[in-house]
């Protein structure tokens, strides 16, 4: 039997439907996509193989809620530079910093409504006040735009054209014995340096 803080199993059959096996009932996914903004945890899993098919599940709502009339979320050029990524030497730390970024603003977004709530019944000059939160959230996204522009330069062998300093010594040895793009050693290690980096930042 599995413990209460399990996360509960979410079934699908070949015929598409979905059982909530905590609940003992057929589920659709716009029931899921109640149960994430509830907070319960759950993970979904093909009926006949058991494999965890949670991800692409997610992924399924999120593109019938994009769908949905007056629902878009994800505006056209976000869209693109994501889809521009698969495949893209940047692909391995993007879902980290997609993480930290959406948790950052997950924090904020829950001070603001403490903040609202704790508006009412108060004078103008304390609403105004309100504006803080969201000059907060504002701070948060250029933050991290600029800890994903970091990244991108540690990724990138060579800076844009006409913004390169000039080369001290090293610098200079450096370039007569090229580095290796395939080295995935020093990959993994700048890819541990950024998690540490996201990590302090959030």
């Amino acid at each position: 039997m599995a413990a209460k803080d399990d996360p509960i199993i979410i079934k699908k059959y070949a015929n598409r439907r979905l059982y909530n096996t905590g609940t003992s009932t057929y589920v659709t996914l716009e029931d899921l996509a109640e149960m994430v903004k509830k907070g319960e945890e759950f993970t979904v899993q093909d009926a006949k193989t058991g494999d965890d098919i949670t991800h692409p599940v997610l992924t399924q709502i999120i593109f019938e809620l994009e769908n949905k009339d007056g629902q878009n979320m994800l505006p056209i050029p976000f869209l693109r530079q994501l889809i521009a990524f698969y495949g893209d030497q940047m692909q391995m730390i993007v879902p980290s910093f997609l993480e930290q970024s959406m948790i950052a603003f997950s924090k904020e977004q829950e001070r603001f409504r403490e903040q609202m709530k704790g508006a009412i019944g108060k004078s103008p000059l304390d609403v105004m006040k309100m504006a803080t939160p969201m000059k907060a959230l504002e701070e948060q996204t250029r933050r991290n735009m600029e800890m994903f522009q970091n990244a991108m330069r540690l990724f990138t062998p060579f800076p844009p054209a006409g913004s390169a300093p000039a080369a001290a010594p090293a610098e200079s040895a450096r370039k007569e014995a090229p580095e290796k793009p395939d080295d995935l050693q020093q990959l993994k290690d700048q890819i541990a340096a950024m998690q540490r980096k996201l990590d302090t930042m959030s």
